[in-house]
């Protein structure tokens, strides 16, 4: 396949003010610019990012990062899209963010990446304290109210997006099926930023899935014979 001729941009969209903390994760990095060049002090301020979050979760190991450049004049103001993919022993985490500037997008995808991170820490202590009744969101992560924000919501599925075409199935994926608990489904959905997860329920063996409902509270949907 052809490569995406580079857009020659204004440099200024990749600045931002001078870290004194150029750190970096100890995990696998990928950067990538699907059509623009990624300049070489914008990756070292992606791994500074990076490391910060690494510190969350040290069991991760691997980040993919994608920036892309939206061409249409109309969405200049959302015309820098950066894409963060990390993968580890807690599960694969996905966040983006398109805003005017390419440094802008790295700051909003990077919070709203710690935010999902977070969350599904709570989850995990929750899970690991012992509460029989799955507790919500909202009263899980209530200490991280001052800091949260609204949550755009994650598409895992947007590489499969082939066309928008009206009336027609434009996305299909295949999604892992190994058996686990309800808990650990709902840590695996804050993960990724959705409001619902499918999988193998491993008490019942039933295909489920586990959404949010109004009021933060959790549903599930199980298939059965």
């Amino acid at each position: 396949m052809a490569k995406t001729p580079a857009v020659l941009l204004d440099p200024a969209t990749f600045d931002g003010p001078l870290t004194d903390d150029p750190g970096a994760p100890d995990a696998q990095v990928t950067i990538k610019g699907r059509n623009v060049e990624v300049p070489d002090h914008f990756a070292t301020r992606i791994h500074t990012k990076l490391a910060k979050i690494e510190k969350i979760s040290p069991a991760i190991t691997r980040f993919d990062v994608v920036l892309l450049h939206e061409k249409n004049p109309r969405l200049a103001k959302a015309s820098q899209r950066i894409e963060i993919t990390l993968k580890g022993k807690p599960g694969v985490a996905r966040a983006e963010a398109a805003e005017d500037t390419f440094y802008a997008a790295l700051e909003s995808a990077v919070a709203k990446l710690e935010r999902q991170m977070r969350k599904a820490r709570t989850r995990r202590k929750i899970s690991h304290s012992g509460h029989r009744r799955p507790q919500s969101v909202a009263e899980a992560t209530a200490e991280l109210a001052p800091e949260a924000a609204p949550a755009e919501v994650m598409d895992e599925y947007a590489d499969g997006v082939d066309d928008q075409l009206p009336g027609q199935i434009v996305r299909r994926k295949e999604h892992d099926g190994t058996p686990m608990s309800v808990d650990e489904a709902l840590e695996k959905m804050e993960l990724v930023g959705h409001d619902f997860y499918l999988f193998r329920d491993a008490e019942s063996g039933h295909a489920t899935v586990v959404y949010r409902r109004h009021a933060f509270d959790y549903g599930l949907i199980t298939l059965t014979d």
